[in-house]
């Protein structure tokens, strides 16, 4: 209880920390529900990865130019680094999984791997950057500032308030696409507004909470309401509020037992998704055979 209150203080030193994680626990899920119903989970993997790429990159740009970048200027470099290497893969990688070529998962693991190696090469070239990059690597959420933090705020709120306005469109185009060609929706600008709004999400986690936290948040609530959501409203509420719940317990947890925040909300999200299947299983198991 102790520790609770630490945290629920205004007082509190990583406060920003708290409120961040739990923004983006919050509202990472919405946009990892439309992956997984265009079952492009795989994206999810990759994404995040392709994402830092574009942070290293751009962190990188003032050493190559000569010139020593502020940290909120460092920060707005990362942010359009990240955003663009998001949208445009995502972009690329979504036009390939429609064209139906190739083999989907080798694409998505070259590009994993290949990102992965291009931000390390990037950053072992640039020790301030790769000092700072290396605590998001490891989840370790602890230096979240008042510009990050309503940066943060900003772009999902942005995010959330597009996925509300054409909520119905982006539905249908996620469910059926020769459905809603069909009652003449635009399907390529719903997509492209949809890839936008998920670049942006990925984009804004992987720069606030990294790589780690940002896959996690996009995929395992979103799987674990699926398992038990009967519509598409429970689906998001659900995995909006796994997420929710999940980031500022598992930073509770974090704080009390100094482990880094990343990989125990990831982990306990894998607690939520193993005890909702097992319950699910057994439920399954003893309802009474209809004859």
């Amino acid at each position: 209880m102790e520790a609770l209150h630490h945290i629920l203080s205004f007082g509190f030193l990583l406060r920003n920390s708290v409120y961040t994680s739990v923004l983006i626990g919050f509202a990472c899920p919405l946009v990892g529900v439309f992956l997984v119903l265009r079952r492009l989970v795989f994206v999810g993997v990759a994404l995040p990865q392709i994402s830092s790429t574009g942070i290293a990159l751009s962190l990188s740009l003032p050493l190559w130019l000569g010139f020593q970048a502020t940290p909120q200027s460092g920060h707005t470099l990362a942010f359009i680094g990240s955003t663009l290497f998001s949208v445009v893969a995502i972009l690329v990688l979504a036009f390939l999984e429609r064209r139906g070529r190739g083999l989907p998962e080798g694409r998505l693991g070259t590009a994993y791997v290949v990102a992965a190696a291009v931000s390390i090469l990037l950053l072992s070239k640039n020790r301030f950057a790769e000092l700072g990059w290396l605590d998001l690597l490891k989840g370790e959420v602890i230096t979240i500032s008042n510009f990050d933090l309503i940066l943060t705020a900003v772009t999902l709120a942005l995010v959330l308030a597009m996925l509300s306005l054409f909520k119905k469109e982006l539905l249908l185009v996620s469910y059926d696409r020769a459905f809603a060609s069909t009652l003449g929706k635009n399907v390529v600008l719903w997509d492209m507004l949809l890839y936008l709004l998920i670049g942006l999400t990925v984009s804004m986690a992987v720069l606030s909470v990294g790589p780690l936290i940002a896959f996690g948040f996009l995929l395992i609530p979103a799987l674990t309401a699926q398992m038990f959501a009967r519509n598409m409203r429970q689906l998001t509420i659900f995995a909006s509020l796994f997420g929710g719940a999940a980031a500022f317990i598992g930073f509770l947890m974090a704080y009390q037992w100094d482990l880094p925040v990343g990989p125990t909300d990831i982990a306990l999200l894998g607690i939520i998704y193993a005890a909702v299947f097992l319950v699910r299983k057994v439920l399954s198991l003893i309802k009474p055979i209809s004859i």
